[in-house]
C-alpha cells in the first residue's frame, strides 16, 4: 500500500473503490472555499473584491451634535442620520464647509465640520430638506 497519495483516485483505489473524473471534479469544486482576503492568484491575476456598501436609512431627522472627544479639545460638529449615498454626502459636506468657512470631512456615513457653527449648519440642512435635531448640550 502507498504511504502518500497524489490524487483522490489513488486514495479511492487504496480502499478498493473506483472514482470517475466527474465525481473527482465535483469533490474538488465543493472543497474549494471562497477566501475574501485573497488579492492575487497565479491563475487569474489581481482579484478585486465586490463592494457591498449599503446606506443606513434615515428616520427623517439629521442629528447634529458637537464633539471634542479624541480631538485634543478641538470641537467639531458631527452630522449623522442623513441616509445619503457617499457622493451626495460629499456634495452636502462641500456646501456646508463653504457656508461655514471652515474645514471638514466625510467619515463613514457622517459629516464632520470644524468649529461650532450649529446654527449655520441648521439653516443649510433645512434648505436642503432635512429636519434638524440637536443632540447633546
Amino acid at each position: 500500500m502507498k504511504n502518500s497519495f497524489s490524487s483522490l483516485s489513488d486514495l479511492a483505489s487504496a480502499f478498493g473503490k473506483s472514482v470517475s473524473d466527474k465525481e473527482i471534479n465535483d469533490i474538488d469544486a465543493s472543497t474549494k472555499t471562497k477566501d475574501d482576503s485573497l488579492v492575487y492568484s497565479t491563475d487569474g491575476g489581481r482579484i478585486t473584491q465586490k463592494q457591498n456598501k449599503t446606506v443606513t436609512t434615515s428616520d427623517g431627522f439629521a442629528k447634529v451634535r458637537r464633539e471634542t472627544k479624541g480631538r485634543k479639545g478641538k470641537g467639531v460638529i458631527v452630522i449623522s442620520g442623513l441616509g445619503l449615498e457617499t457622493k451626495a454626502l460629499k456634495e452636502l459636506a462641500k456646501k456646508l464647509k463653504k457656508t461655514c468657512g471652515t474645514g471638514g470631512s466625510v467619515v463613514d456615513e457622517t459629516i464632520e465640520i470644524q468649529g461650532d457653527k450649529r446654527e449655520e449648519i441648521k439653516v443649510v440642512l433645512e434648505k436642503s430638506g432635512f429636519k434638524v435635531k440637536f443632540i447633546g448640550g
